[in-house]
């Protein structure tokens, strides 16, 4: 049996129960409140990654349209302001820009169907030169040999020919969620070039009146970068594909064009894109003009490829969205994982609008937000404002009288 409990003093209470909180060690229940806030942090992340991915055939367009704004606003912005109606001036751009992009696809399509019968030819050319150095190379293969290869790679094919059509009707799929894609990215992007001003106001009335002006200045801002990224971005793929084009030209590498232009595209995925449009280039190169001219062509990428990691992206990207190339190749890497090329292409503008917007947040305040212009002004990191220790009224009147003093 427990012994009986010993009555307490009349007129006392009983004594205290030791709150075992305080018997554990103060790191561990630091490190124990850490934990449980990161976990929900990463739960939140991940629910919201989720659902990004599960709306992704509209979450990507949206994207998308946001970022042909950022390219396209300027352009609407000058036809009004030579009295231009709103309205007309985003019909007037779009067509203009779709005219541009049609007949850019156009040319590089008709480039392209009449350099493939050359193409065709050296490739079989170069095919022959190969299956040659294999059979009186050091490597003396037997034409039996070689026959029996192909022969297996012709009845791999035969054999997953079930796969290979399930693939093609998945593509035939695929071509149709882009048409729908760029219906929606166009849709969106007409209501965002023609209304986005109410747009934005419309969504900042959602966020508490005492942090709005803030939250309003730190969206502009953010617009603002990412206008700046689009426009160096365009500046920085214009040079690569010239540079890597003018190589391919001087070379003589057929279809100039068609890979300049999937050069031009490619150089919009920071620093890995044109490095791997440039490697098509040399794969290109090494089946028309052999060996010599792909390391020619290499030598041309590796050339770009250097001015714009050295002087280009400093210059322009450094300027416009102050990110760190170690920042750019991980936001780059990480939307590869999560969303394929889509990812990667959205990665670095989202990490420029968000890191220009916290900026904002945190050393900018009492700002007025219809003087930040989203389309011309030059888009500077916001000014650290020094902190200084909340005074009490008599120390403010005090300092007062000895400013009016001095």
């Amino acid at each position: 049996m427990s012994a009986p409990e010993r009555p307490s003093p009349a007129g006392t209470d009983p004594a205290p129960t030791p709150d075992v909180t305080e018997l554990v060690p103060r790191g561990l229940r630091v490190s124990a409140a850490l934990s449980w806030r990161f976990i929900v942090v990463i739960a939140a992340l991940y629910a919201v990654v989720w659902l990004m991915g599960y709306l992704a055939a509209v979450v990507v367009p949206v994207s998308i349209a946001l970022l042909l704004s950022a390219l396209l606003a300027p352009a609407v912005s000058r036809l009004v302001q030579i009295h231009c109606p709103r309205g007309i001036a985003t019909a007037i751009v779009l067509v203009a820009g779709l005219a541009v992009l049609g007949g850019l696809l156009t040319f590089v399509i008709t480039q392209f169907s009449s350099g493939l019968p050359e193409l065709q030819q050296q490739l079989t050319t170069s095919l022959n030169q190969i299956k040659d150095w294999l059979i009186n190379g050091p490597l003396h293969l037997r034409q039996e040999q070689i026959q029996d290869f192909i022969n297996q790679a012709i009845g791999f094919l035969q054999n997953n020919q079930a796969s290979i059509t399930t693939t093609a009707l998945t593509t035939a799929g695929t071509v149709g969620e882009i048409l729908t894609g760029f219906v929606l990215t166009l849709f969106v992007t007409i209501f965002f070039l023609a209304g986005g001003e109410s747009i934005w106001s419309f969504l900042v009335c959602g966020v508490p009146r005492r942090v709005r002006s803030r939250v309003d200045v730190a969206g502009r801002r953010g617009f603002a970068s990412l206008v700046s990224y689009i426009r160096a971005t365009a500046a920085v793929a214009v040079v690569d594909a010239v540079g890597i084009g003018i190589g391919l030209w001087a070379v003589g590498v057929p279809l100039v064009v068609p890979l300049a232009t999937l050069v031009f595209l490619g150089a919009f995925i920071p620093i890995i894109g044109a490095l791997i449009t440039g490697g098509v280039a040399v794969l290109v190169a090494l089946v028309a003009k052999g060996i010599v001219g792909a390391v020619i062509v290499l030598a041309v990428v590796i050339g770009v490829m250097q001015l714009e990691s050295h002087a280009l992206q400093p210059l322009l990207l450094g300027r416009a969205v102050k990110l760190h190339p170690l920042a750019v190749v991980l936001a780059i890497a990480t939307g590869l994982v999560a969303a394929g090329i889509a990812g990667a292409l959205l990665a670095v503008p989202l990490l420029a609008v968000v890191n220009s917007g916290v900026r904002s947040l945190l050393h900018e305040g009492d700002v007025d937000p219809s003087t930040v212009d989203t389309l011309h002004a030059k888009v500077d990191k916001p000014k650290r404002r020094l902190w200084r220790p909340k005074q009490n009224a008599a120390d403010e009147v005090e300092q007062e009288d000895s400013e009016v003093q001095t």
